[in-house]
């Protein structure tokens, strides 16, 4: 049996892995502000006390990022995200049994592990089925994954939750990742030069010129390891990159349903109603802007600039919206629809530069290092996000000014670290 288009089936899998991964870290964000009084926490301490279940999760997925990045380059793709899907599941699953602030802790903990090697497995796999051209609008379209789930995540969570209630809705969005496990593993039987369902023209246009010079490189490229990839230029424009610019969109998916709850004194059924809005708008810009890149390549600029090109545009988008909810936060307390809207283009700038991002540890190395990079840059943009987590609960006491405040300022920061990298692979 052949396949026709192979690539596309299998990145298709890997963003319906990132929409569950999405919709079960977001679940405890969605119900903490309905939740909290059960576990005997007060009002005044439930941003503090969700402040310190991020971090768990945040710490798990630092270290998850660079083990699985390692993982992912050891088994292959196709094990690694087995292993990692199987893993979040249990992971969240096992938060119906929470009795306690400490039993969230521990399972969020595991959470944040396993589910962290959702992104240097896609990483790898992008730069295994896909040629450099296409490689951002692939990388395009996994990221919109992370942004239909979060879109989804709101109404399904606020839904079940009415429904069922906060421990049955823990167990019914755990069984989406076992299940998915059953397509990935019938239809990615191997890498593009082994696959069994892939056409010869289709192998050839993977790994053919001008990829061919590529795809000796990689087999020939020495495994690095962390210290001696520390010292590459290139390494730490990636890392400080994502240090910076990650926690304005952990700001958000950790925040938003407090936010809104504080500012507009939404219910969770409201809560379900306006929370996937600026989600959509970031899958939109995931589209777009992995779009943007693989055109420029088509027309013969250099992927690294075009890349560059495209994370230039998202930025400018995202501080533009920002700035303007600074100053306007105060009249938008009355229209939350515009609050919204404008939440929307902060995080469409966001998933229109984060893809070409996380792409570049594909155009600046080769083999088994690409993997180890983007494990090391998800590494870094975590300990950036648990800085703001814990930042949070501080700035936000009397109003929400600094919060937008902050992350307006990480987006220049995050551009000139991305500037620093070099054009030399």
């Amino acid at each position: 049996m052949k396949v026709k288009g192979l690539r596309w089936w299998i990145i298709s899998l890997i963003a319906l892995a990132t929409v569950i991964n999405y919709i079960d870290r977001s679940a405890i964000n969605i119900l903490w502000p309905y939740i909290y009084k059960e576990f005997g926490i007060a009002d005044v301490d439930n941003k503090s006390a969700l402040a310190l279940i991020t971090t768990f999760f945040m710490i798990a997925y630092a270290l998850g990022q660079t083990f699985t990045g390692k993982m992912m380059d050891a088994i292959g793709t196709r094990m690694g995200m087995t292993l990692s899907i199987l893993g979040w599941s249990i992971s969240i699953a096992l938060h119906a049994f929470a009795k306690s602030l400490l039993s969230f802790n521990i399972f969020r903990f595991m959470l944040g592990f396993s589910e962290a090697g959702n992104w240097p497995g896609a990483t790898k796999n992008n730069a295994e089925w896909f040629p450099a051209r296409e490689r951002g609008i692939a990388q395009g379209i996994f990221g919109a994954g992370a942004s239909l789930g979060s879109v989804v995540a709101a109404p399904v969570i606020a839904i079940l939750y009415v429904i069922f209630g906060w421990k049955m809705t823990f167990v019914l969005i755990a069984v989406l990742g076992l299940i998915w496990i059953i397509p990935w593993l019938y239809v990615n039987k191997a890498t593009p030069d082994k696959h069994p369902w892939i056409t010869e023209e289709e192998r050839n246009y993977i790994l053919a010129k001008p990829e061919v010079k590529d795809a000796v490189e990689i087999q020939e490229a020495p495994v690095l390891t962390w210290k001696e990839l520390l010292k590459f230029r290139n390494t730490w424009g990636i890392i400080t990159g994502r240090f910076f610019i990650d926690p304005v969109w952990w700001l958000f998916v950790t925040w938003l349903p407090t936010f809104l709850k504080e500012q507009f004194m939404f219910d969770i059924k409201q809560i379900g109603a306006f929370t996937w809005v600026p989600y959509l708008f970031a899958a939109i810009g995931s589209l777009v802007g992995g779009y943007h890149a693989s055109v420029q390549i088509k027309k013969g600029t250099e992927p690294q600039k075009a890349r560059k090109n495209a994370i230039a545009v998202g930025s400018v988008i995202m501080l533009a919206s920002l700035v303007i909810i600074v100053y306007q936060l105060g009249s938008l307390k009355d229209t939350p629809t515009l609050a919204m809207i404008l939440i929307g283009f902060t995080l469409f700038g966001f998933q229109y530069l984060i893809g070409n991002i996380q792409t570049l540890p594909s155009d600046y190395f080769h083999g088994k290092n690409v993997g180890t990079v983007a494990g090391m840059g998800g590494t870094a943009a975590v300990a950036g996000t648990l800085l703001t987590t814990w930042a949070v609960p501080v700035i936000t006491q009397t109003s929400y000014v600094s919060f937008f405040v902050l992350a307006a300022v990480l987006v220049p920061v995050s551009w000139l670290c991305i500037k620093y990298i070099s054009s030399k692979k």
